[in-house]
């Protein structure tokens, strides 16, 4: 499922085939932006904000966030695309300098707008540091977990907080620190928590299969995420599973070791 490492992934395969490039085509297939054209524009780059998009396209940032289906795919002019076009929200030609032509076609996007790239902070300015970009504050991410009261599990996610974990990561965070998911966030040792998952994200970052484990195997590549009734790889008892959210309209599956995580 997108998360931010797999937005980084994305943003970065986007990057390397329109940074520097004139827009030839611009499409985007949604009602509130439809008559948006920027073509004749030079794309200046690519960059991912946890787990939203953002297309710096001459004096305007094209906004997108991948949610649980979104995609970005990369083609050369004329190549068949690999998903049907009813699902394609969003494409772009370019023209790259050495005169390559380039067809980027997003489908199944989500939350789709194009803003001044002056006022791109009305859109990612929300959310919490992220551990994959060169800004990263930890320190600032720690505070804020620390400071929310809510099961760890939802704080964890919350992009407020830290920007581009979503729920596996969360699932798997947590059964490293041997953490309960219900465990108030202010009541775990944030800093420990902030940096593992820092570092599982981007031990992941340039992986085409995202690991926990260290084994990219199906089947082996976490620990609780997915896996409940089945044993425990540390302890062999059977994993648990259930919900946990912010709200009833905002539940995750929660996976969780009853004798390892306490």
């Amino acid at each position: 499922m997108p998360e931010g490492d797999t937005v980084f992934r994305t943003a970065r395969r986007l990057n390397d085939a329109l940074a520097g490039a004139e827009v030839t085509r611009f499409e985007l297939r949604v009602p509130q932006a439809a008559t948006v054209d920027l073509t004749g524009s030079t794309v200046h780059d690519v960059v991912p904000r946890g787990k939203h998009l953002l297309h710096r396209i001459g004096d305007y940032t094209l906004h997108t966030h991948l949610k649980m289906e979104g995609e970005w795919h990369v083609y050369r002019r004329g190549e068949r695309w690999r998903n049907a076009a009813f699902k394609a929200r969003a494409v772009i030609g370019a023209r790259a300098p050495d005169g390559t032509e380039w067809e980027t076609v997003g489908f199944d996007l989500a939350d789709i707008s194009v803003v001044p790239t002056t006022h791109e902070d009305q859109l990612v300015g929300h959310l919490g540091p992220d551990p994959l970009a060169d800004t990263w504050d930890p320190a600032e991410a720690v505070r804020r977990l620390s400071a929310d009261t809510r099961a760890v599990h939802v704080a964890i996610q919350d992009q407020r907080n830290i920007a581009g974990f979503g729920n596996e990561y969360a699932n798997e965070i947590l059964f490293v620190r041997g953490i309960l998911p219900t465990t108030p966030a202010d009541e775990t040792d944030a800093a420990a928590v902030v940096d593992l998952g820092a570092r599982m994200i981007r031990a992941n970052r340039n992986r085409s299969r995202r690991t926990f484990t260290g084994e990219d195997r199906p089947g082996r590549s976490t620990w609780v995420y997915g896996r409940e009734g089945r044993p425990c790889r540390r302890c062999g008892t059977l994993i648990r599973g259930g919900s946990l959210g912010a709200d009833p309209t905002r539940e995750r599956i929660v996976f969780w070791c009853p004798v390892c995580q306490t």
